[in-house]
């Protein structure tokens, strides 16, 4: 992956773990505190909003491979701490990433089956299902998709009322008074997520999901934005960058409004940014513990990790474990 972004010009750079302000994504961040500067930190969710200062001062191609931090849940695709790529292009799109990222895609399983490590490169075995990566991946646009499913038009999923009653009627519980977009979004989730085996790009986000993406100039309720789905789960998300910083602000004051945690604040070194100018631009993410696992068919994210952080034992467990293995004869 490195050797993909360099050879087209992009430069490798480090941004700060310990962030002033949790941005960059929808999720809950490790809180710390700084002694000597008497000041509370946080352990980065994102090193997005520090990349694209980046290409705000100049630097048109950057990337970063490294730790992201959240203080979420565990499952078979999450940890606490994990390793992302993000990447960002000035003078792009979204549209020009989906090209980018099918590329290095490719680029990948050409690389891992050139060195004995895949045996085909266009054809992944993943758990119970045969994954066909080659180009061009699939398209499928969340509303269009999700309505055709439901039977329903494309505007009912734009009244929240309607969307909600949708929701609970296909088992998903909404809870407190979200948006219609946000529901579409779970909806979409919960009914399309699973069956995404073969690569999809999924395109047409509501804006409500977006805070950070460019809203597209055909419909104002959506934004230019993709995440593709490999194996049944995200592994890319990708965006045109919102570079109004009038519409920044605003979406940051919502989110701070919207924020049950009240840690979220409004980045106003982030907007000044903006203010100086941020070229036309797309920046993409990509979950390299996802993509170890899409490759080397682990189904389970503690299966590529070293060190997975797992729920301690209580002694009561541990000595029964420790019974059991003994009565085993192992």
């Amino acid at each position: 992956m490195r050797a993909f972004l360099t050879e087209r010009g992009f430069l490798e750079v480090e941004t700060p773990m310990l962030q002033a302000l949790p941005g960059g994504a929808l999720a809950r961040p490790f809180q710390t505190h700084h002694n000597a500067l008497d000041v509370d930190l946080y352990l980065r969710v994102a090193p997005e909003l520090y990349l694209k200062r980046l290409v705000v001062g100049g630097l048109d191609r950057v990337f970063e491979i490294g730790r992201c931090f959240r203080n979420e849940g565990l499952s078979t695709r999450h940890n606490p701490e994990f390793t992302m790529l993000e990447f960002y292009q000035g003078f792009a799109t979204y549209e020009d990433l989906i090209e980018e990222v099918e590329e290095l895609f490719v680029y990948v399983a050409d690389g891992l089956h050139r060195e004995g490590l895949l045996e085909d490169p266009k054809v992944l075995s993943w758990g119970e299902h045969t994954i066909q990566m080659e180009r061009p991946f699939r398209r499928l646009r969340m509303r269009e998709a999700l309505a055709e499913r439901l039977g329903v038009g494309v505007t009912d999923l734009m009244d929240p009322v309607k969307v909600g009653a949708l929701a609970r009627a296909n088992g998903l519980a909404v809870e407190g008074d979200p948006s219609a977009g946000e529901v579409t979004l779970a909806l979409f989730e919960h009914l399309f997520e699973a069956e995404l085996i073969d690569p999809t790009f999924v395109v047409g986000f509501p804006v409500e999901t977006s805070p950070l993406a460019r809203r597209n100039d055909a419909d104002p309720s959506l934004v230019d934005r993709f995440e593709l789905y490999v194996g049944g789960r995200e592994v890319s998300n990708a965006f045109s960058e919102l570079n109004d910083a009038a519409d920044q602000r605003q979406r940051f004051l919502d989110q701070v409004a919207n924020d049950p945690s009240g840690i979220r604040r409004i980045d106003d070194d982030y907007v000044r940014a903006l203010e100086h100018g941020l070229p036309p631009t797309a920046g993409c993410g990509i979950g390299i513990d996802r993509l170890v696992m899409l490759f080397t068919g682990a189904v389970s994210i503690r299966d590529v990790l070293l060190f997975p952080q797992l729920r301690p034992q209580s002694a009561e467990e541990a000595a029964a474990e420790d019974a059991a293995v003994e009565g085993s004869g192992e």
